[in-house]
């Protein structure tokens, strides 16, 4: 829904009742699986308003109802006792109303002056959980903790253009039920229409991905313990400092996203053997990464502790990088699918061509292209996403046509995660180091006279150069095309999520897509 945007609602049941009917004939000729994003509904709504001739007033309205027609089926798979209703306190009589309102929402009096007793009391002889409340962000947490799996929210389309993103970005199960007019009380919504809603039960199952979970799992397996015997025994310095290297600091998001992707493509509930190998192999690679990045740019501090080059110096650095890099390939070669070594591999391979990239220019700094920067986005980031997809997918039992969406979503977010990074260089007082990135390289092609880039390339401290009152403006456009460009490539990596028929492994890559670029 777009901002500033008049929400007109079709004026009689009737016409309502009638434009659902042909959403729900239109998201059947499409074929298509939840989540949607955004754009996705936008589009979808233009369309459908094109081939029925509607007013474009009814859009925002038209998007909820299509968000809603494409969740149906998963919702109606979610046994009642894992659903919420979140009705909105707008919907009880202003003038009769006596309820009190407490953190957890309305305490109706079940006067019968207004629906939501009646819509209460439906929904608790199904076994729903009822909120009456304000605002999806309420019932959010009920999700996140695994309360319920999914919510149908009734609120007024005003309150839903401020939702949407929510629930879009973590790719809540929900459906949203527009009120009939906007206003902040004594509001009307289609009874029988929350009723239908809420009442639907199919006898598909759906199993929706535990994440919390998940999260304590790989706190599990990358316990010291675990990784002990996990790794080759030795009580030499360099395993033991790789060991304590492994087992410290980090978001762990590349053995999530393998072991998530198994479990979203399978349905199983646990990790088996094969893919915890796999997992930590993968961060094997990260971690040894990291040490080798640390010693190439004489970095001093990671996570807020000294780098393993500042504690034991550079010859035992690169050691421990190496031992990790040969504990990840033994792990891997202790898995069934022999090609997981060979998609390791071309990974490791594309990650030092980016770096030795970047290494050169370092050593003979010039005037940057942002085609080039993306070859080294390309080469350095989108690797570590895309080979953590591919392992968990071949774990699964692979699948060609997969591996095509997984390099192109890889692509996509890799290079808005490093976009919206290069930014984010700019937005404290810390010195920002001259290095390719894509705010330099947006510089040098929006200002190529010599004498600009020449000071660009000779000064030491970045920030404090475009921090010059004749440099400002330079840097605040490179800054605004940049974050066109993040913006961009995020919708890129959730257009080519459209392919995915598997809603679990679709919602996975939802989360995590808004997650790493929130």
């Amino acid at each position: 829904m777009e901002n500033k945007q008049i929400h007109n609602i079709p004026a009689s049941y009737a016409e309502r009742d009638e434009l659902r009917n042909r959403i729900q004939a239109f998201v059947g000729d499409l074929a298509i699986q939840p989540p949607l994003s955004l754009d996705d509904l936008s589009n979808f709504a233009d369309q459908l308003i094109r081939e029925h001739t509607l007013d474009t007033a009814v859009k925002g309205w038209v998007m909820v109802e299509i968000h809603n027609q494409v969740w149906k089926e998963t919702i109606a798979s979610i046994p009642y006792e894992r659903r919420v209703l979140l009705l909105p306190k707008c919907l009880s009589n202003s003038v009769k109303c006596q309820a009190e309102i407490d953190e957890l929402g309305l305490l109706c009096h079940r006067c019968a002056h207004c629906p939501i007793p009646d819509l209460q009391d439906k929904a608790e002889s199904l076994g729903i959980m009822s909120i009456v409340a304000e605002g999806f962000t309420s019932v959010v947490g009920l999700i996140q903790n695994r309360v319920v799996d999914s919510v149908i929210g009734v609120s007024c389309l005003d309150s839903l253009e401020k939702a949407f993103p929510l629930l879009i970005g973590n790719a809540v199960p929900g459906l949203a039920i527009p009120l009939n007019r906007a206003g902040c009380k004594d509001t009307q919504v289609d009874y029988g229409y929350v009723i239908r809603m809420m009442s639907m039960r199919s006898d598909r199952k759906v199993e929706l991905l535990d994440y919390d979970g998940l999260r304590a799992d790989l706190g599990k397996w990358f316990s010291k313990e675990n990784l002990a015997s996990c790794f080759s025994p030795a009580k030499d310095q360099t395993s033991s400092v790789a060991l304590d290297w492994m087992g410290g600091e980090g978001k762990r998001w590349r053995p999530y996203l393998l072991a998530a992707t198994y479990l979203a493509l399978t349905g199983e509930t646990e990790a088996p053997a094969d893919v915890q190998r796999a997992a930590i192999a993968v961060e094997c690679f990260h971690k040894a990464s990291l040490v080798h990045d640390d010693i190439q740019d004489n970095d001093k501090e990671r996570y807020g502790k000294p780098t393993i080059n500042a504690l034991y110096g550079v010859s035992i650095a690169i050691n421990v990088g190496d031992i990790l890099l040969g504990e990840g390939y033994r792990l891997l070669s202790q898995c069934d699918a022999r090609t997981l070594t060979a998609v390791a591999a071309d990974a490791h391979i594309a990650l030092c061509r980016g770096q030795g990239m970047e290494l050169e220019w370092s050593v003979s700094p010039r005037s940057l292209t942002l085609d080039w920067v993306l070859e080294i986005f390309c080469n350095k980031t989108v690797p570590a996403f895309e080979v953590s997809l591919m392992l968990g997918l071949i774990c699964a039992g692979d699948d060609e046509g997969l591996r095509q969406v997984f390099h192109t979503y890889s692509r996509a977010l890799g290079i808005a995660y490093q976009l919206l990074d290069d930014i984010e260089d700019f937005k404290d007082d810390c010195p920002v180091a001259l290095r390719p990135s894509a705010i330099l390289a947006v510089l040098c092609e929006q200002n190529p006279e010599p004498a600009f880039i020449r000071s660009l390339l000779e000064c030491e401290d970045l920030k404090a150069f475009l921090d010059q009152l004749e440099n400002k403006p330079l840097l605040q456009t490179a800054l605004e095309r940049v974050g066109q460009m993040a913006d961009s490539y995020h919708q890129a990596a959730l257009a080519a999520l459209r392919e995915i028929t598997n809603v679990e492994l679709k919602r996975l890559l939802f989360r995590v897509t808004e997650q790493i670029l929130k």
